[in-house]
């Protein structure tokens, strides 16, 4: 049976770093201990120590190993070059399926399981934007012309994967709608995660955790801090873990602020591990997909604040007291204050434990992707045979 037959699965994106990572590290463990044989091939250029400590967790799990060339976040003659290294690259792999992830990864699997097909060999493409390209003003020129190359790539796909309902209406809002095949499959979490992480005694009161740069709203949590002692009537602690481009800037920032006693700075490390030193984690992004530090952090049972962006209505209720408005440090104060001084604030705000996890579980995920990518397989082996006999 042609179901039955393992695949060959390479999985395309740039960063190795935030959520991205995560979700193709969870799709190459779950499809490798099912029997297929998996791949990376992302950029070299960026990652540190805690990332290189990620690949050695997962690398067990990629049969077609790791790939790292160059791929650099602008558009750019760079892409030229990596286009050709990659193509090379996964030539020698021969995939069956391509799964790009973000834009970059994205043009890379379409348009190199694209060049792959003039030459007869027949391969699945798929693309999960994972917010990334979507973030543009399509009023912009950036945003106008990124759009249009999105647009286009649509003729090299064979089927969309958004990882969020919000994902989904706003590329059909921003790009239209795509006319081949599209699926909504929401970023899942392992079982091992659904468990509470026991808050330590020495514990703060408020945790940002993420990439150290203003789409994340790391500045807004520093307003947000400081506007919230104000409100709660007394002296608040917090703690930031991430690293990233302007980390520097947060920490003058918290300096300048005279908030260097009480909101401290530390390096990225494993999410559970920064959930224990934390009673509240807060994630006052300015712009989101779906991100896995808020599923994360509510399996582990820690409250969270979060901005009103990307899919996080979708997981925390559309009318909930803990989502706030983007970008309005006053507005994350008020709720900052409230978590802080209302014990019952958290049971008031945070979905329903049981059915979260039936419906943001990796197991769910990870069988949905690999169902998709057995459809897709097929009628590509099937669109073979049929040339092999004209």
């Amino acid at each position: 049976m042609l179901n039955e037959r393992p695949l060959r699965i390479l999985h395309c994106f740039r960063s190795p770093v935030g959520g991205i990572f995560r979700h193709v590290r969870d799709l190459a463990e779950a499809h490798a201990q099912a029997g297929h044989q998996v791949g990376i091939l992302c950029d070299s250029t960026t990652g540190g120590s805690y990332e290189d400590a990620l690949f050695d967790e997962v690398r067990p799990f990629l049969a077609l190993g790791i790939v790292r060339t160059p791929i650099h976040r602008t558009i750019g003659p760079s892409d030229i070059g990596a286009l050709w290294r990659s193509y090379n690259e996964i030539r020698s792999l021969q995939p069956d399926v391509l799964h790009g992830h973000g834009a970059k990864g994205g043009a890379l699997a379409r348009i190199i399981g694209s060049a792959l097909r003039v030459n007869k060999y027949r391969v699945a493409r798929l693309y999960s934007p994972h917010g990334g390209s979507l973030h543009y003003d399509r009023r912009s020129l950036a945003g106008s012309a990124i759009f249009r190359m999105e647009r286009l790539q649509e003729r090299l796909t064979d089927a969309l994967v958004f990882v969020c309902d919000f994902e989904r209406r706003t590329y059909f809002a921003k790009i239209g709608r795509p006319p081949g095949r599209n699926e909504l499959i929401y970023n899942g979490i392992g079982d091992t995660e659904f468990a509470p992480v026991e808050t330590r005694p020495d514990a703060v009161d408020f945790l940002y955790i993420g990439m150290m740069r203003d789409l994340k709203g790391p500045d807004l949590f520093i307003e947000g801090f400081a506007e919230a002692e104000g409100l709660a009537g007394r002296p608040l602690s917090g703690l930031m873990i991430g690293d990233g481009p302007q980390q520097s800037q947060y920490e003058d920032m918290v300096a300048r602020m005279g908030l260097g006693d009480r909101i401290r700075m530390l390096p990225a490390m494993k999410a559970r591990d920064a959930f224990a030193l934390a009673r509240t984690a807060v994630i006052p992004s300015r712009a989101e997909s779906m991100p896995y530090i808020l599923l994360e952090a509510l399996a582990a049972g820690k409250p969270v604040i979060a901005s009103c962006v990307g899919g996080m209505p979708e997981v925390l209720g559309a009318d909930s007291g803990a989502l706030v408005e983007p970008a309005n440090a006053r507005a994350l104060a008020e709720v900052m204050a409230a978590a802080a001084v209302d014990q019952d604030w958290a049971t008031r705000t945070m979905p329903d434990a049981e059915r979260f996890k039936s419906r943001f579980s990796a197991a769910v995920m990870t069988r949905r992707v690999m169902q998709l990518y057995r459809e897709l397989t097929e009628e590509s082996l099937f669109a073979e045979a049929r040339l092999r006999t004209t």
